[in-house]
């Protein structure tokens, strides 16, 4: 990928004065995270290796675009479709994906790693009812850009963002005190919501429905099913926001789950083939299913001293392992 001008100048600026040259650290600058033609680049780098990995059943091919809990999630589904084919597994061919109608956002930001937004248009939605919204980020100038979170929202539940004259969004702080959760508490909330319940989060599909559903399927006649949701907050699993025209901020975070299953004695557990592929050990009478999920949520700005409820637009969560007992 060729360098622009706007990379090159985050590296040092040199300005002459009267006194002679003085050196500004890119580090400390701000600057726009990347150029609209360099989000571009880096959205048909990632399509292409995608495509590619999902064709041939090779994590290698695209782990070099994909990172944090989306990363987590392609690679471990890309490892289990390479160990069923190995296994001799008849495995579908995969529609190669389109994304088309990129709008990105674009925020200014100091230091690294530096993340854009891509709300984009996939053939993976045939009837238009949401866009995938994809969150890129990169480590240094010496890296490439990665895909590091994945979210399916409808368009009319997209949020407008604030932006400055020039078009740039503006990001919000992991510990911003002006919203009603900060964004680096909002892992440990989920987990916690997910246990125990409360009034963080707003009643629906990916928050009270959820956990009801999971109370349902709890006891089954001859299954025991146990969870465990932890947060993941760190390193490439950190959450990234963007500040909303209203003061709020639209906020991408990552949370880690476990499932176990347990059979009753006598009776046997169904093991899907993908499961089957990521398993260590043999699940006589229980597994462990290991998952990596990433949330996208609507963050309101406190009001009056008070704070309003998190609204859960979307989560895409995926297997990542399984341990057999």
């Amino acid at each position: 990928m060729s360098r622009p001008a706007a990379a090159a100048a985050a590296v040092t600026v040199l300005a002459v004065t009267a006194s002679g040259c003085v050196t500004v650290h890119g580090e400390r600058e701000v600057l726009p995270a990347a150029t609209k033609a360099e989000a571009a680049r880096a959205l048909k780098d990632f399509t292409e290796a995608y495509n590619a990995a999902e064709a041939a059943a090779d994590p290698a091919k695209d782990a070099k675009q994909v990172t944090g809990p989306f990363g987590a999630i392609n690679q471990a589904g890309l490892k289990a479709r390479a160990e069923r084919k190995k296994d001799g597994d008849e495995l579908t061919a995969p529609t190669p994906l389109k994304l088309d109608d990129a709008k990105f956002t674009i925020p200014k930001q100091t230091g690294w790693p530096r993340w854009f937004v891509a709300d984009t248009d996939s053939n993976k939605d045939k009837n238009g009812s949401f866009r995938w919204v994809m969150v890129f980020t990169r480590g240094g100038l010496d890296q490439s850009w990665e895909a590091s979170y994945l979210a399916f929202v409808p368009p009319a539940k997209m949020p407008e963002f604030k932006k400055d004259k020039d078009g740039f969004a503006e990001p919000v702080d992991v510990d911003d005190a002006k919203l009603a959760v900060a964004p680096k508490n909002l892992s440990e909330e989920f987990a916690s919501y997910l246990k125990d319940g409360g009034e963080t989060f707003e009643d629906g599909p990916y928050t009270s429905s959820w956990r009801t559903k999971r109370e349902e399927e709890a006891e089954k006649a001859g299954l025991v099913t146990q969870y465990i949701d932890e947060p993941h907050n760190s390193g490439d699993f950190a959450p990234v926001g963007l500040r909303t025209k209203n003061g709020g901020a639209l906020v991408f975070f990552s949370t880690r789950h476990y499932e176990k299953r347990t059979a009753a004695e006598g009776l046997n557990l169904r093991i899907g083939p993908d499961v089957r592929a990521l398993m260590r050990g043999d699940a006589k009478s229980a597994v462990t299913l290991e998952s990596a999920a990433a949330q996208t949520a609507l963050v309101p700005p406190k009001k009056g001293g008070t704070t309003s409820q998190v609204r859960v637009l979307n989560r895409v969560q995926g297997l990542t392992g399984a341990k057999g007992e």
